[in-house]
Parts: C-alpha cells; structure tokens; sequence
C-alpha cells in the first residue's frame, strides 16, 4: 500500500463550506489527519484518510498537490466498513 505523509493540507473557501454539510469543522479534520489511523485509495486519484477526532472516526478524501501537501476534497463520518477497519487496526 503507498505510503502517504501529510504535512499540510490545502484548503479553499468552497471545500471549508462544503464541509458544513457534513457537519465536520476544519478542526476536526486537522485532527482526525494528524495522526490518521488508515488509508484506502479513492477514485480520480484521491484518497481517504479514516482517523479519529475526540469520539468520531472522520473519513477525509484528498488529492495530492504537491509532495506531502494534499487539497481536502471533503470529510464526513466514516461508515461502517471504514469504522470496522478502524476497530482493527486500533485492536492490534
């Protein structure tokens, strides 16, 4: 699996508002990337990072922009496949 290493996130006004129909703060996905707990690739690209912020496991989708810069694309809560693949990895 490719290795991914986030050391900042882009961000534009319309994926911040996008975000709002979530209900996901762009604090909550800082955090829940920081130290994300898996990864899966997407489609177009892009990929999903699945961590936890407080009490919700945020699934964010990214494209790469640059060498560990990535453009956020938009977060929500992850479902269950993505909170099951959490459960394990966090049980190792």
């Amino acid at each position: 699996m490719t290795k991914i290493r986030v050391k900042k996130l882009a961000w534009r006004q319309w994926n911040i508002e996008h975000l709002k129909k979530h209900n996901v703060t762009v604090k909550e996905v800082e955090f829940s990337i920081i130290n994300f707990i898996a990864h899966k690739h997407g489609y177009k690209g892009r990929y999903i990072l699945i961590g936890r912020s407080g009490n919700r496991i945020i699934s964010t989708i990214v494209k790469r922009e640059k060498v560990n810069t990535y453009l956020v694309i938009t977060a929500r809560d992850a479902d269950k496949k993505e909170r099951k693949i959490v459960y394990e990895k966090e049980n190792k």
